[in-house]
This record gives structure tokens, C-alpha cells and sequence, in this order.
């Protein structure tokens, strides 16, 4: 245990050492004024939190009705009560994806924004600790609208809300630096349809719908192994319960997702950036 610990120690001393919190407000900074430019990006920014909330509402609520109660922790619970905490993580996952995907590419490969931003002192590190924290900003406005919604409806607690937030900030956490880090890869834009047909088969086969124990077993195994499929256990165990000690191992799995991505996301605009 003591290995472990030094060993997270050093990674976070080398991933974080001499970061300044002003250079990566900075490039926050940056984010709210372009935020404040026009419109545009605000009915952006709303038409990623609709498109879960319609899911539930189509396939939760109204396919629910047909479906009945499905076991969640040995209970059964309604199905829309089962598919809620799952298009909240969606929510949480979609929103930083989106921040660290299409418009960090942009930035950095057609408007060469981070070129003019690492002619100043700030480093790739904290180019990644900023757009990383405004993705998740979006993520949270996400979900916080959504666990509104899910308690209004009474798809979960408000001590189950409460207790799901936190979780979503770290569903954002790791999706967005994993997508700013493979955002360093993409090519062109034809790249993202790749990006896009994985991210749609990640929400269709991680225990969104149905329980992953109802696919064969082989099946099941990829599945449990999937990044959304934590995610949304992670938030379900929280917001429906039962809490149980599984769910540190799916937060531990998303905090070495977070960790790894902002490892390769900094490593590779420096690399692409500083030659």
C-alpha cells in the first residue's frame, strides 16, 4: 500500500509539479469570454442537456410503461428509475466530451489557438488543467439541471441527488481528459465519426438500458470493463443505491481514467506544440 501511494506521489509531482493556478485561470479565463461573445454557443450548450433528458423521457418513462421493474441490488425498482442515474452519466460523459473533443480540435489544429497560448508562460500542462476544467463546468451544468429534473420526477432522492453530484463531476473528470488526450490524435474531421460510433456504442451497451447481466456472459465481461459502464454504476449506486464497496472500485477506475488522460493530453501538445 505504501508502494502505491509513493507511486501516485510521483506521478502527481511530475504531472503537476510548478503548475500555476493563475496560468491555467487563464486559459479558463478564456473559455467565459469567448462563452460571453454571442449566443450561439448558449443554444450549444443547451442541446447537449436535452438530448438524455429525451431518452429518459422516451425510453425511461414512456418504454417504462411496458417494462415494468427491473432489479437493481437485489430490489426492484421502476424502470425509469433504473434508466435515470444511467442517462445522467451519459449527461456528465457527453457534455466534457464534447468540450475536450470538437472544440479542443478546433483550437488546436485550425485556429492554432494554443500556439499563440504557449508563446506565454503558461504550459501544455495547464492548457490541459484549463480547457479540462471548463469541460467540466459544462458537465456539471449537465447534471445538475438533470438531477432537478430526476427529483421533480421522483427518480431519485434529494440526499440521492446530493450524493450523485460529486460522481458526475468525476464521470466528467475522466471523460474529458481521455477525450482531450485522444483529441491530440484525431487527423481531421472525418476522425470524429470513429469517435462518435464509440461513444454511441458505449451508451447503447454499458447498463444504460438494461442490466448487464441479461447479456451473455462473455458480452457481459467486455461490457464491465468499458469506462461508461462505471460510470454509471458509480452514479446509480449513489443516486439509487445500494451503496456498497464496488462502488471505490469504479471511482478508482475513473480516477486512473482522469489521471492517464491528462498525462498523454499534456505530454502530446507539448510534443505537437513545442517542436
Amino acid at each position: 500500500m505504501m508502494t502505491v501511494l509513493a507511486a501516485g506521489r510521483a506521478v502527481r509531482r511530475g504531472l503537476l509539479g510548478g503548475v500555476s493556478a493563475g496560468r491555467v485561470g487563464a486559459v479558463l479565463g478564456r473559455n467565459v469570454g469567448a462563452l460571453r461573445s454571442g449566443p450561439a454557443y448558449w443554444l450549444v450548450l443547451l442541446s447537449g442537456f436535452f438530448e438524455p433528458l429525451l431518452y429518459l423521457l422516451s425510453i425511461g418513462v414512456g418504454v417504462g410503461a411496458l417494462v415494468g421493474a427491473v432489479p437493481v441490488g437485489g430490489r426492484p425498482v421502476d424502470y425509469a428509475v433504473f434508466v435515470a442515474p444511467a442517462m445522467l452519466a451519459v449527461s456528465a460523459m457527453s457534455g466534457a466530451l464534447a468540450e475536450t473533443t470538437f472544440n479542443v480540435f478546433f483550437k488546436f489544429k485550425y485556429a492554432k489557438t494554443y500556439d499563440a497560448v504557449l508563446a506565454t508562460p503558461v504550459r501544455p500542462v495547464e492548457i490541459a488543467l484549463g480547457e479540462l476544467t471548463w469541460a467540466l463546468v459544462r458537465c456539471l451544468f449537465y447534471t445538475l439541471m438533470f438531477l432537478v429534473v430526476m427529483v421533480v420526477l421522483g427518480l431519485t432522492s434529494a440526499g440521492g441527488a446530493l450524493a450523485a453530484f460529486p460522481a458526475t463531476a468525476l464521470v466528467g473528470l475522466a471523460f474529458g481528459a481521455v477525450g482531450m488526450a485522444i483529441s491530440t490524435f484525431l487527423r481531421g474531421w472525418q476522425d470524429f465519426d470513429l469517435l462518435t460510433t464509440g461513444q454511441f456504442t458505449l451508451f447503447l451497451f454499458s447498463g444504460t438500458f438494461s442490466p448487464v447481466q441479461d447479456y451473455p456472459v462473455v458480452f457481459e465481461v467486455i461490457v464491465t470493463l468499458t469506462p461508461l459502464y462505471h460510470a454509471v454504476e458509480l452514479v446509480r449506486g449513489l443516486a439509487v443505491g445500494p451503496a456498497g464497496w464496488m462502488l471505490l472500485v469504479h471511482a478508482g477506475y475513473l480516477v486512473v481514467m482522469a489521471v492517464a488522460g491528462l498525462w498523454v493530453a499534456s505530454r502530446r501538445i507539448g510534443k505537437l506544440l513545442l517542436v
